[in-house]
């Protein structure tokens, strides 16, 4: 027992550190070259009105997926209430801003805790969850694509000169390849402590989650519920997106198909295993706004510097939604839970 517990304080903190070096490695790449006036500047005009407005959604996608998680639970026999979903899941996103990627087992638990749906089963149905959100955002990929190819293809084009015609420097990127290569080396030597980290417990948890999960969805009553409810999802992600582009004057001239463009570049930047998303949104977005502001024609430096300045907003409120909500969770979970044990 003690042994398990070292090796899971050992592999916390592993994470933590991973993940707060690549936050630290991509935050850089994303303020590298940037006019930290004009950000500031940016910030100070922002009308934070819309900022509320794509809060507002952002918020809803929480409400929308509760009702889709406990849609996905009936058919396994469990009869939850969307209350309790709602803030399982706030409880898991709040965990995933203290260890990356925890959020989903925080999630399975803190339902079991008040609902006493098995963890295995929980979690089986939030794989499939992932799945399903994986495909919704194949969606805005193809939109992407259809829409904005023009700005990928002229982004990259840019990018090719703009490393023909810098001048050599290697100093930054060579202590950037020694961080790596130290952490690459620490990995290596502790690789058999790693693995003997609960990882068969792991895969065996994932594979039988992954079979009821989509167990579930066959047996589901209500698909079509099911995929308006996704949809509904990705729709809330979307508008909590796009509007924050009028909150800036630089981006409000911005489209309906440059938002599908940015919600795929920072999803791709969320993915990234930094804390948080620090950093890696942010680098993702400084890009993604390059991009858009070459196919328009205007300064891709102007692009970088405004793209910081959404990540900035956009992440901001990602944070203080899931911050408020997590908070919020604990003492309600905490109450249901001990509502359980006197039933």
């Amino acid at each position: 027992m003690e042994e398990k517990k070292r090796n899971e304080t050992f592999k916390n903190i592993l994470t933590i550190v991973t993940s707060l070096l690549f936050a630290g490695l991509f935050m850089w790449l994303a303020l590298r070259g940037l006019n930290f006036d004009e950000i500031t500047k940016s910030l100070e005009k922002a009308n934070y009105f819309w900022v509320l407005a794509a809060a507002f959604f952002g918020v809803l996608a929480y409400w929308v997926r509760a009702v889709r998680w406990h849609l996905l639970l009936e058919p396994l026999g469990y009869e939850i209430s969307n209350s309790n979903s709602l803030w399982s899941l706030s409880f898991g996103y709040l965990m995933n801003l203290t260890i990356p990627r925890s959020g989903e087992v925080a999630r399975a638990t803190a339902l079991y805790r008040v609902e006493k749906v098995p963890v295995e089963k929980s979690f089986g149905t939030i794989i499939t969850e992932r799945i399903v959100d994986l495909l919704c955002m194949g969606i805005f990929l193809v939109l992407t694509l259809i829409f904005k190819h023009k700005a990928i293809i002229e982004f990259y084009q840019f990018a090719v000169k703009q490393k023909k015609d810098e001048p050599k420097s290697d100093f930054p990127l060579a202590y950037v390849l020694l961080g790596f290569s130290i952490l690459i080396l620490i990995l290596f030597f502790i690789r058999k402590k790693i693995k003997g980290m609960l990882l068969f417990v792991k895969i065996r948890l994932f594979l039988v989650g992954l079979f009821h999960g989509v167990v579930s969805v066959f047996r589901m009553k209500q698909k079509g519920k099911f995929i308006l409810l996704s949809l509904g999802i990705w729709i809330c992600y979307y508008l909590a997106t796009y509007l924050v582009f009028f909150a800036l004057p630089e981006t409000s001239h911005l489209g309906i198909a440059d938002g599908f463009f940015i919600i795929v570049v920072g999803t791709l930047g969320m993915m990234v295993p930094a804390s948080g998303g620090i950093g890696a949104f942010h680098f993702a977005l400084k890009l993604g706004f390059m991009a858009l502001f070459i196919s328009i024609g205007e300064n891709p430096k102007l692009g970088g510097e405004m793209g910081l300045s959404y990540a900035l907003i956009a992440h901001t409120m990602q944070l203080v939604i899931m911050l408020v909500m997590g908070a919020i969770s604990v003492p309600i979970l905490a109450k249901n839970k001990n509502a359980l044990i006197v039933k």
